[in-house]
């Protein structure tokens, strides 16, 4: 018994070194969820064709310096992106981690960060 308890007091103590830290969700994260769970469906059944309109059309509004997005609609495409990444690793196996990467990447894209770039493409 006294073994067991010791056993118990000891993974007790130590469990905080390996408990995760939980991170908080932003105001941007909690919108990439909602967008995320809006679109997912659909974009999984997007032809290349599809997704290709959707990306030039992004590029298209995030290079022109006389277009600013708004959060919701840069998201809604960084999001959408990122999404055909789950149907392109579901298509071709092999390429699963690359297309995991592709996802990361793509909901690691900050707004903030496209605000700051927009006066730097004016000239």
């Amino acid at each position: 018994m006294k073994k067991h308890f010791l056993l118990f007091a000891l993974l007790v103590a130590i469990q905080p070194f390996f408990a995760q830290e939980k991170k908080q969700k932003t105001a941007d994260d909690i919108l990439k969820d909602s967008i995320y769970g809006a679109n997912k469906a659909k974009v999984l059944n997007y032809t290349m064709k599809d997704f290709e309109k959707l990306f030039f059309e992004f590029n298209e509004k995030k290079f022109d310096p006389n277009v600013v997005l708004t959060k919701k609609e840069f998201y809604t495409y960084t999001v959408k992106i990122a999404t055909f990444s789950d149907r392109l690793a579901a298509l071709y196996p092999k390429e699963k981690e690359v297309a995991a990467e592709s996802k990361k990447k793509w909901l690691s894209e900050s707004y903030e960060d496209y605000l700051l770039s927009k006066p730097s493409q004016k000239k």
